[in-house]
Parts: C-alpha cells; structure tokens; sequence
C-alpha cells in the first residue's frame, strides 16, 4: 500500500478526529478554567453541554435559525451563571468536598429535567443550513462543520488567550487562579471573577454543543456525559488549568478515537477455542480515553502543561 492509498485511507478518519477533539477542547477549557480558580471540577459542565443542545431543538422549532442561535447561546451563558451562583456561590467557604458534591447534584438534577422534559426519548437536533451541508475535501465526503471547527476553536482559543492576557477581568482572573486568598486582599471581586468564568466556560459549551449535535444529531438527557467525561481527560493529560493543554488533549483524544473507531481492523479468532469470532478494536474507542486517564496520572500527574506543585514555606 503506497503513500497515497494510506493518506486517502486515514485522511477521513484524521479529518473527523480534528473536529471532534476540537469540540472536546471547548468543553475542556471551561473544566480548566473554573479548576484554575476554585480547584473544583464542575462535574455539570457536560450537562450544561447537553442542555444547550435540548433547547436548540425547541428554539429552532418556535423561532427562525438566526433567533434561535444566539438565544441559545445566552440561555446557556445565563444557566451557567445561575448554577455558580445558586450551587456554587453558597459553599464559598465550605469544605471543597462540600463543592463537589453539590457539582454532582446539580448534573443530576440538569439530567433528571432533561429526562422529564423529553420523556427520555431522542429529540433530533435541526440541520443548519450551509454548515450542514455536505462537501468534498481532498476527495473525501464530509460535513462543512467538521472543516469549519478546527478554524473556529482557533480563534475561539486566541480570543480567549488575549482576554486572559490583555484584559483587567483577564488579569483579576490570573491572579486569583495564582492566589486566591491573595487577590483577595488586593481588593481583586472574587466572585465577578468567578461569575466571569463560569460565563467564558458555558459561552464556550455552548458553541461546542452547536458543533457536536451538527454532526451527532441526537439529544438525550445523558447526551452529554461522554463528552463530558472526555473533556475532562482532555484538561487532565493537557495539565487542568492550562488553555493550550486542553486544547492539545482534545485534539489527541478526538483523533485517536475516531482512528480507532474508523478502521475497519480486525483481530482474528481467539485462539481460546470458547470464541470463533472476530474482536472489533472499534468497541475499545472509548475505553482509550480513560486508559489514557490512568496513564497520565501514573507518570506526569500534572499533565503535560500543567504546573508542578511547589512547597510553600
């Protein structure tokens, strides 16, 4: 097989992995921020992502796409802040624990709704005209959203970056990621700050959201516990905290997955003399993600762009 015929073959499957890791670096990077801040893992944030979906299905269904569109996307920034300051807020001072736990209860409840809103059956998510569209590139059929992704996480990513590193809302919110106690005592509106993250985070689920259900059109209510999951691994190996690490982990998961799932390869019979049948890599997709999980907290517990802990005197 030339070169050629190996770039034609995995090409697609590269292609799809770029868009999807990319969706999964949008879900990690608001798992990174409010980490960075509060040392709390927002275990709802997937489900926020699986909500923005749900009410694109009913918006598109009352409203024109270009309402639909940005209503969507407040709503979602708006669910964001009020989990923060209804869930969150409260427990400012509490055990991180504490935090936790009301983290998991509200993905439960956001669920549970979801589930009594629905009846627990699919809804299918509107076809966007033009990005839904099919088109060729390089000779291989896809969606003008798997192209388009990538460039947007870009520039989404460099927004970002320049808000953190060029903005007094991005400056107050380095140095409480730095010291939060110290900020503090600087006069440094913690809980804007706080507000202001969560916001950034759900703003970014909620595009990831438009992109993901564009390709994978069914909502259900535990539609976004995978991603969910999966962006958080992405954060962990990318260091948790870190934006570019996030990024690098989603784009890693997003195209190993899909390669793995994609090729049509198949490992023979057993050998056991109990199984004459063929095993499919393709069922082992997901389980990459967590192994990977596992892996990085071995050997580099930080991640790869995460900062190594120093020993305060």
């Amino acid at each position: 097989m030339g070169a050629y015929d190996l770039f034609r073959l995995f090409f697609p499957y590269i292609l799809s992995g770029i868009s999807i890791g990319g969706q999964y670096a949008l879900i990690a990077i608001g798992y990174s921020m409010v980490y960075s801040i509060l040392r709390l893992i927002n275990f709802a944030h997937g489900d926020v992502f699986m909500v923005g979906g749900l009410f694109m299905v009913f918006a598109a269904a009352t409203f024109p796409l270009w309402v639909a569109i940005p209503l969507v996307v407040f709503l979602i920034v708006l669910l964001g802040f009020t989990i923060e300051r209804v869930a969150y807020k409260p427990l400012r001072t509490a055990p991180r624990m504490s935090v936790m736990i009301s983290a998991i209860g509200v993905s439960y409840l956001l669920q549970n709704l979801a589930l009594y809103f629905t009846g627990g059956l699919n809804r299918m998510y509107p076809a966007f005209p033009w990005i839904s569209d099919t088109i060729s590139v390089f000779g291989v059929s896809t969606r003008r959203v798997t192209v388009i992704t990538p460039f947007l996480v870009v520039a989404l990513v460099f927004a970002l970056v320049w808000l953190i590193n060029n903005t007094k809302v991005g400056i107050a919110m380095r140095a409480a990621a730095k010291d939060f106690d110290t900020a503090q005592l600087m006069g440094i509106k913690i809980n804007s700050v706080i507000s202001t993250t969560f916001i950034i985070g759900s703003f970014l689920a909620a595009i990831g959201s438009i992109l993901f259900f564009t390709n994978f059109p069914a909502v259900f209510p535990a539609a976004g516990a995978m991603p969910g999951l999966k962006a958080f691994v992405a954060a962990v190996f990318g260091g948790i905290g870190s934006i570019p690490g996030a990024v690098i982990g989603g784009l890693l998961i997003g195209i190993v997955e899909t390669v793995i799932r994609g090729a049509d390869i198949t490992l023979g019979p057993t050998g056991l003399g109990l199984f004459n049948r063929s095993l499919d890599i393709a069922a082992f997709s997901d389980a990459f993600t967590f192994v990977l999980l596992v892996i990085v907290l071995v050997f580099r517990p930080t991640g790869l762009f995460g900062d190594k802990p120093t020993d305060k005197v």
